[in-house]
């Protein structure tokens, strides 16, 4: 629902509570309080405790991933160091060869063709 028709249905139950007003003020007050608390809970509202608690929490999950990325970031230079080529004798020299297996099976060359 949208929120203007939220806030005509409030208008239009208010109103409805106000035409009674031969009744008493106490009356009137409790029956507008109802009608906007019932408005308030559609709603889904927090209250400002609720949200305030919430914020420390974002405050704190925020300063955690931060600390955590810098932390990636250091393991990441440190693997990136550590992996950097060196002029070794061991590294520069070539890798054995592998030797080359037989193109034919031995038993193939006794079939007649």
């Amino acid at each position: 629902m949208a929120p203007q028709d939220r806030i005509s249905r409030l208008a239009q139950q208010i109103g409805d509570r106000l035409q009674n007003a031969s009744q008493a003020p106490e009356d009137i007050q409790k029956g507008v309080q109802q009608v906007v608390r019932g408005a308030f809970d559609r709603l889904e509202l927090v209250s400002r405790e609720d949200f305030d608690i919430l914020m420390d929490v974002l405050q704190r999950t925020r300063s955690r991933v931060e600390a955590l990325e810098r932390q990636v970031a250091n393991l990441e230079a440190a693997v990136e160091a550590s992996t950097e080529p060196t002029d070794t004798p061991m590294e520069a020299e070539a890798p054995p060869t592998p030797t080359p297996e037989p193109t034919s099976h031995p038993d193939e060359d006794d079939k007649p063709a």
